[in-house]
């Protein structure tokens, strides 16, 4: 029989490592909660607003479930409380606290409640999975949704054959203003789809996330590249059917952080760095100045009128009753409640009362005053710095300078940069997915600065003692 000598060249032979049937389920738990957050605009759509309450409250609940005695028992690892994103929680502590001068205290208790909601999910995904666990999961999200978008539209192309209201509510006698509905059946014709999500803007902000994760783990050669290709085609697809003029501008300056942080990865000798950041600047300054001289060319060029479709006016009323509270500002509403009293009626576009400012700095101006801005900047200021080196610094913990950089890590960059033009004309990176990534990247990046080191091993059957087979 054999036996192992005294002095073996090689580890004993063991099973791979293999990820226990928990860390699997939590996994897949965590797909369904981002799923719930950035597709909450179809769960509203199909059950309507009590049946999404429910959905969000479920969800979270099971969140606390699994998140609360994970931290308690050590599992993944210690719970690092001084590494959360304190400012970003911060303006969460202020949006409570603003019920007590709110002019609409029931949106704002509402609606903080969301956004406390959206918070536990963050924290969940970013404690419970690693960073190559998070791309995966926002893969497969951008999956269902871009999958789901695709066969309800065809559905009803194909098989309903007329527009589809949400909550499938049978359309009333007379003509519909097309902004009602969830679906308008415009996937082949010259009109705007609207996918699974219900709006185009928010259907072609989903193809565009699509494809920045899509193209992070191609290049981190993940597996079935082929199948990456294939939904790339269809992001692709979606996209331009939803032609969306502020995804159009995200995708140019996503391509010119990416080469800034390309090029900013080849500096080989100390000072290389300073003169990149002078040039970037000077090219950041010249290329804004242009847009804004040339902006009704430029406007054209994306298909807007000069009055940016009507967000002016918005802008406009905002400004005017945000300035009477300028200091701690009306009180938190994100997004505004459209039946509450101080919203209902006051901003109207198409015959519906508008339910943000289309403009995120804007909008928390109205809410929390300069203070509520001044905090809200300095969050966004954070995660954009320490994206900028995570992406750009080479991964380093010991005296090896030498080691490769993860395609990865250019993930939080390139979503940060994706939010930041966003919030110029929506709202949407202070509230439901939005604020999911702010919180989310915020904290991983902190507790996990460096890919695949100090990230915690997903529990497999390689921690139960191994046997020496003869």
């Amino acid at each position: 029989m054999a036996v192992y000598t005294k002095h073996p060249v090689a580890a004993p032979p063991a099973a791979p490592a293999r990820e226990t049937t928990r860390h699997l389920m939590v996994r897949a738990f965590c797909v369904l909660s981002l799923f719930a957050v950035f597709g909450h605009t179809a769960v509203y759509n199909l059950v309507g607003p009590i049946g999404a309450v429910i959905v969000i409250g479920v969800v979270t609940a099971a969140s606390l479930a699994i998140w609360i005695p994970a931290i308690v028992q050590g599992r993944p690892s210690r719970f690092r409380w001084r590494r959360l994103p304190w400012v970003a929680l911060g303006y969460g502590a202020l949006a409570l606290v603003s019920t007590l001068w709110s002019r609409w205290p029931g949106a704002t208790l509402l609606t903080w409640v969301l956004l406390a909601a959206v918070t536990v999910t963050a924290l969940l995904v970013a404690t419970m999975l690693t960073w190559d666990e998070i791309v995966r999961a926002l893969s497969t999200t951008m999956k269902l949704i871009l999958g789901l978008s695709l066969l309800i539209e065809l559905w009803v192309v194909w098989i309903r054959q007329e527009p589809l209201l949400p909550n499938f509510v049978d359309a009333p006698e007379g003509k519909i203003d097309p902004h009602l509905y969830w679906v308008r059946g415009n996937l082949f014709n010259d009109g705007r789809i609207q996918g699974v999500v219900g709006n185009a803007h928010t259907l072609a902000v989903m193809c565009l996330f699509s494809l920045i994760v899509f193209a992070v783990l191609w290049f981190a050669h993940a597996r079935r590249r082929g199948m990456l290709v294939a939904w790339a085609v269809l992001a692709i697809a979606l996209l331009v059917k939803a032609a969306s003029a502020t995804v159009y501008l995200s995708i140019a300056v996503v391509l010119a952080v990416l080469l800034a942080a390309l090029i900013a990865r080849s500096a080989t000798r100390p000072g290389q760095r300073r003169v990149m950041y002078l040039t970037f600047t000077a090219i950041a300054v010249i290329g804004v100045s242009t847009a804004v001289l040339l902006r009704d060319q430029v406007l054209g060029l994306f298909g807007k009128s000069a009055d940016l479709t009507g967000r002016l006016e918005i802008w406009q009323a905002v400004w005017e009753r945000a300035i009477t509270r300028p200091v701690f500002g009306n009180g938190f509403s994100s997004p505004w409640v459209p039946w509450d009293p101080g919203f209902d009626g006051w901003i109207m576009d198409h015959g519906l009362t508008v339910f943000h400012a289309h403009n995120m700095w804007l909008d928390v101006f109205l809410q929390l005053g300069i203070v509520g801005v001044v905090i809200m900047a300095i969050a966004w200021l954070a995660v954009t710095w320490r994206a900028w080196f995570f992406a750009v610094d080479r991964p380093r913990f010991d005296l090896d300078a030498s080691r490769a950089y993860s395609p990865l890590a250019l993930l939080p960059l390139l979503v940060v940069t994706v939010l930041l033009v966003e919030g110029l004309a929506e709202s949407a990176p202070i509230m439901l997915w939005g604020w999911l990534l702010l919180i989310l990247l915020s904290f991983k990046m902190k507790t996990t600065p460096l890919i695949g080191v100090g990230e915690h091993a997903p529990e497999t059957s390689a921690s139960a003692p191994t046997r020496r087979v003869p």
